[in-house]
């Protein structure tokens, strides 16, 4: 059965080993060139003044480049899941080549756990050395960027990206069993599959575990630090915020601009501040209009999760794909018998 299975899937194996290869050919050329730069980084933070500039320029330098290429593994588990996971078991029906191996002494429920297991397990291995090696290429710039929970981020790195691997598999084999089409249960899986990767960063993982609280005053030096002011709606809003003491913490949720009797600040004077605030000649990244805002009172209350629990978080996402890539196989283990 190992000859076999080596046999059908040989070519896909090939490409895989090619993917792998170029991957690792640039993520160690780029990883090389991120700690040159976080060399770099340091040696100009020996001056206090310049330390924040040096920061901002080596963060500007990789952040796109980096969320595009954690964006990109990010597709790995898909095709894992449309050409590799669909077409096993859904190509074998619709030829109905499956019949040659029932009709031997095999079961169908050991054919299929065989085929699973070997394909499968490429899937992990492949997913899973890709994704090291990006944690390796990026682990300068996570020290100083304090983003390792970042939706795209955390997905890519570690050992998320082996239950990813292994979720989509396992989806595409059982939508190919029932769906017994190919090109129908690759597209399928394709879909179902995307609706996951969105879904679990932004609906389920900020509630793996009940976050902290706490409340920032918004002084002009934590205005300062902000990211961004204001929404495309118009709402007084603030993004980008860190945890006083917990730089790398991440933030899960943040309320709009407050006063100290708690209520949103009003739009005006909100309006006022971004557009006409008094000149004072303050630098900063939002200059006059943080003095302006800091002399209103106001105040954000932070939700939180803190950075020593990243891989308590790590293991709990990968656990909920491991047990949710289990019951699909145990469905197509039940479901094969009717096939």
């Amino acid at each position: 059965m190992i000859w076999l299975n080596w046999r059908q899937f040989r070519l896909q194996a090939l490409a895989g080993a090619v993917g792998l290869a170029l991957i690792a050919a640039y993520l160690l050329y780029l990883g090389v060139e991120i700690r040159d730069a976080y060399d770099g980084y340091r040696s100009r933070c020996s001056d206090p003044g310049a330390c924040a500039q040096a920061r901002s320029q080596f963060q500007s330098g990789y952040h796109n480049t980096l969320l595009f290429v954690a964006g990109g593994l990010g597709l790995i588990p898909v095709i894992i899941g449309t050409f590799w996971g669909a077409p096993l078991i859904a190509r074998e029906l619709e030829l109905g080549t499956h019949r040659l191996v029932w009709n031997q002494s095999m079961t169908r429920r050991r054919w299929l756990i065989a085929r699973m297991a070997f394909v499968g397990s490429a899937a992990m291995v492949l997913t899973g050395l890709a994704g090291l090696l990006l944690t390796w290429a990026a682990s300068p710039y996570d020290q100083v960027a304090a983003d390792r929970f970042g939706a795209v981020e955390f997905g890519a790195r570690n050992i998320v990206p082996i239950g990813y691997a292994f979720l989509a598999f396992t989806l595409g084999t059982i939508v190919g069993l029932l769906v017994r089409r190919t090109l129908p249960a690759m597209a399928i899986t394709g879909v179902v599959f995307l609706v996951v990767q969105f879904s679990v960063p932004n609906m389920v993982r900020p509630h793996f575990l009940p976050p902290e609280r706490t409340t920032l005053p918004m002084t002009a030096q934590n205005i300062n630090e902000a990211r961004s002011l204001g929404s495309i709606t118009g709402a007084p809003s603030i993004g980008g915020l860190r945890v006083p003491g917990a730089p790398d913490a991440w933030i899960s949720g943040i309320s709009p601009l407050r006063t100290a009797d708690g209520r949103t600040v009003a739009d005006s004077a909100f309006n006022g501040c971004l557009d006409t605030a008094p000149k004072t000649g303050a630098g900063g990244t939002f200059g006059d209009t943080a003095v302006c805002l800091s002399k209103l009172g106001l105040h954000v209350d932070i939700e939180y999760q803190p950075s020593g629990r990243y891989w308590v978080f790590q293991l709990i996402e990968t656990g909920l794909y491991l047990v949710a890539g289990g019951i699909l196989i145990a469905i197509a283990l039940r479901r094969v018998r009717r096939a």
